[in-house]
């Protein structure tokens, strides 16, 4: 049978992925969707994959998709005939550490908040759920009897009947050689088989193409950045007396075990992995193997042998080896890529393809169907990619490390170590000799916290207080009470120029950026439900020239959600962040400091908070805005690249008691000022007036995107608050995730938190349900924040609990 000549969709790949995409696609009715695979349904990755369903990820949507797949496979053997194996066998995550308890302890919370069934056990509980284990040196574990495990091919098939039952088209053997476009677009696909090549026209494409995935995308100009690693396991012969048993994993020995057919399987995710296909992919590749090698597998083995004894005499049935796609931060990619409408992804799934491609396929359809994702899903969002990453080399060397991340400790700002350094600001330099650890964000090397003199600049990980706890104490209490230095470079920066640069703005801004030149706007974008699309600040340079503010991660996000929107307009936005530095003055000796390197007026008479203007530094030239993202009196200071480190020497010499302060330091500020953080606090389902930022919303400005959800949410009241929330006990740390408890029950998550060294606590934000509640109801109650099992008492509040009237960086 030939491909047809046009349809709606096309979709590129017959794994799981695709496969999901066309059913979930079908099953909303959509027609003229066609399915193209080069070579057999499930023939690259999905045939050999574990099959583990574990539904608990690392954020709530995640394990909300995680939970809708497992649900689905359940059910899609009735709805098509196709046997799927799955079975709601259990899972038991065991700790060999008392760190690693302490993060399953952690996880335990966050499923209970997120309606998951969990049960820590102690090691005698483990022994008698799975008897065959070792259970001597183990500090405890935990059950979530929902998991299970299944066939990942035979799904595969059931998704793909089904889609077929609902219409769809789907043709093996086929290679799609070409995504074309018209430029600005996708406009179809070019095919060959067996000799025979032929178009399809399509307005849309979506690449599931798996490891095949980057090559395809980068001849549309597209970045998916992921690459092929060699994944280990075993199956024995065999073994009497096996039994049904749980999933189990051992993380601090890298290992999973998976019981099935009477024989079982042991795999890893070892700390060094073996990256594979970097000179391209055989056209011939259609189910094989990768060579063995078992001496990279072997240590872990010694370890499973003295963990499962029977490894010691149970035969060895298979060996096997086989890649599968891995990412540079571990979560895979969906959506509409920044660089090409029409152009859609699903790929890169890290070894979890079965468990996240049925709820990926459901949102992705939802997504093109709707126009918008039906929650956030910023954390796989395919605009977060860089394009740089697309470097094999880079991708390389990253993988080596992400594949084992995956069992490793999940510590708090854990930082990757490979192919490091890709982008630093002009500053980078001078930093490094004054001690900064850096830390990694959109491939920008930024300074975390500074080491003092003899103190080792690096990171001993902890689930309490870190080794630079103390560091970034005295850089917190600079700002507040003297005057610090923080390099911002790495802040995305994106001009929006032309006579219409204005009504482009007003659109998508709900804030009124329709300002005299030299004002500074804070403001959302927002989506048609009312939802956070982007946290910025516009500055308006002249009549017709803007510089939008942007978070580094979110600069592809915002660039694209602007490009997008200019449509006829006569205005372009480029990306300028790498022009300028960012130099932040910030504190109540800020104006002090500012006065020794120039000779302008920083008095609040001439430069009041909100302004921006040119002001003479040193023997050069920046552009002063009187902005804080910590509270305090401050500047940031836009200079030329060039100029930047002339200017950090000015000020450096000038005012040598000038603290250099860290990203984590003003982390630490903001959460005592209770600033929102984009993709934490504020995201594109968190309605702007719940999120407490209403009085950034100008409605009375006339049309813009989401104007008419704000005035509904007004008319029908709040549903859910964002509250600050400060522990009542000095000792505990906050980070996220941590389960928020009202009047006993758990009622959500802290989006964000951190250590208030002001306020002698930490703090975190978090929602509160408040259907039909005043928000004096909401204060009364009684609130704790639950950490890894422990509840503490927590105060909370509507309004900053640190200058809730904002005066000091105002004065």
């Amino acid at each position: 049978m030939t491909p047809p000549t046009h349809a709606r969709v096309v979709i590129i790949g017959g794994g799981i992925s695709g496969c999901s995409v066309a059913y979930h696609l079908a099953q909303r009715g959509w027609k003229d969707v066609v399915l193209l695979e080069r070579k057999q349904l499930t023939s690259g990755t999905t045939w050999h994959a574990a099959g583990l369903i574990g539904q608990l990820r690392a954020s709530q949507n995640m394990t909300r998709l995680a939970k809708y797949s497992a649900e689905l496979y359940v059910k899609l053997e009735a709805e098509t005939g196709v046997a799927t194996g799955m079975r709601r066998v259990g899972s038991i995550s065991a700790a060999l550490t008392h760190h690693r308890h302490e993060e399953l302890l952690r996880q335990a919370t966050l499923a209970r908040a997120f309606g998951v069934e969990v049960h820590p056990m102690s090691p005698a509980e483990v022994k008698a759920l799975y008897p065959h284990v070792e259970t001597g040196d183990m500090v405890g574990a935990v059950h979530i009897p929902g998991d299970g495990q299944c066939d990942p091919a035979n799904i595969a098939m059931a998704l793909a009947k089904g889609a077929r039952m609902g219409g769809a088209a789907i043709f093996e053997n086929v290679k799609v050689s070409r995504v074309t476009d018209d430029g600005a677009r996708v406009t179809g696909v070019e095919w060959e088989a067996g000799g025979e090549t032929g178009r399809i026209d399509a307005e849309i494409v979506v690449n599931c193409g798996g490891m095949w995935g980057r090559d395809l995308a980068a001849r549309s100009g597209v970045a998916l950045p992921l690459h092929a690693c060699e994944h280990f396991y075993l199956v024995t012969e065999p073994v009497e007396g096996l039994g049904h048993l749980p999933v189990l994993r051992v993380p601090d020995e890298c290992a999973y075990y998976k019981s099935d057919a009477g024989k079982m399987m042991l795999g890893a995710f070892e700390p060094v992995a073996k990256p594979w296909g970097m000179g391209g992919i055989s056209e011939d590749f259609c189910f094989d193997t990768l060579p063995e090698d078992f001496e990279h597998f072997e240590p872990i083995l010694e370890m499973a042998t003295r963990r499962m004894p029977m490894f010691e005499t149970a035969g060895i049935h298979t060996f096997f080896n086989g890649p599968e796609s891995f990412t540079p931060d571990d979560r895979y990619y969906l959506g509409e890529a920044p660089e090409l409408r029409g152009y859609w992804v699903a790929a890169g799934y890290n070894s979890i393809g079965i468990v996240s491609s049925g709820g990926a396929g459901m949102a992705l359809a939802a997504w093109l169907d709707e126009g918008e994702p039906p929650f956030d899903l910023w954390e796989v969002d395919i605009r977060r990619a860089q394009p740089f990453q697309r470097n094999r080399r880079y991708l390389k060397e990253r993988v080596t490390e992400t594949l084992g991340l995956l069992y490793a400790d999940h510590y708090p700002f854990r930082q990757v170590e490979t192919a490091r350094g890709v982008r630093r600001s002009p500053l980078h330099a001078h930093l490094a000799a004054r001690g900064a650890v850096f830390g990694e964000v959109a491939g920008w090397e930024r300074p975390n916290w500074f080491a003092a003199p003899g103190q080792a600049a690096e990171y001993a990980h902890d689930w309490g207080r870190q080794n630079w706890f103390e560091n970034r104490e005295a850089e917190h209490r600079a700002a507040r009470e003297g005057a610090a230095l923080f390099d911002l470079s790495s802040f995305g920066k994106i001009r929006v120029e032309g006579r219409d640069a204005c009504a482009v703005l007003q659109n998508l801004c709900a804030n009124d950026v329709d300002v005299a030149a030299g004002r500074i706007v804070y403001t959302q974008m927002l989506n048609g439900k009312g939802g956070v699309e982007a946290d910025v600040t516009v500055t308006r340079l002249s009549e017709t020239e803007f510089l939008m503010v942007t978070p580094a991660a979110t600069l592809r996000r915002d660039l694209s959600r602007v490009k997008r929107h200019v449509g006829e307009a006569r205005a372009v936005a480029t990306d300028v962040t790498a022009g300028e530095a960012v130099l932040a003055v910030m504190g109540p000796k800020a104006r002090e400091v500012l006065a020794r390197v120039s000779p302008d007026d920083f008095s609040n008479a001439t430069h009041p908070f909100g302004m921006a203007r040119e002001v003479e530094v040193g023997l050069g030239l920046a552009r002063a805005h009187r902005v804080s993202y910590v509270g305090e009196l401050g500047w940031e200071l836009y200079v030329s690249a060039d100029q930047a480190a002339h200017v950090f020497e000015a000020l450096t010499e000038a005012a040598p008691e000038l603290t250099l302060a860290g990203l984590h330091a003003l982390d630490s500020l903001r959460m005592e000022k209770a600033f929102r953080h984009f993709g934490h606090d504020i995201t594109d389902e968190d309605h702007v007036l719940e999120a407490g930022l209403g009085f950034a919303v100008k409605t009375a400005k006339g049309a813009f995107i989401g104007r008419e959800a704000v005035l509904r949410k007004r008319e029908a009241g709040l549903s859910r608050r964002l509250l600050q929330f400060r522990l009542k006990e000095p000792g505990p740390v906050l980070f996220h995730n941590e389960a928020v408890v009202r009047d006993g029950r758990i009622v959500s998550i802290l989006t964000s938190g951190n250590y208030g060294h002001t306020l002698g606590g930490a703090t975190g934000l978090g929602y509160v349900p408040c259907e039909g509640e005043s928000a004096e109801a909401v204060l009364a109650s009684a609130y704790e924040i639950e950490i890894a099992g422990r509840r503490v008492a927590a105060e909370a509040s509507l309004k900053p609990l640190y200058d809730p009237t904002g005066e000091r960086m105002r004065a």
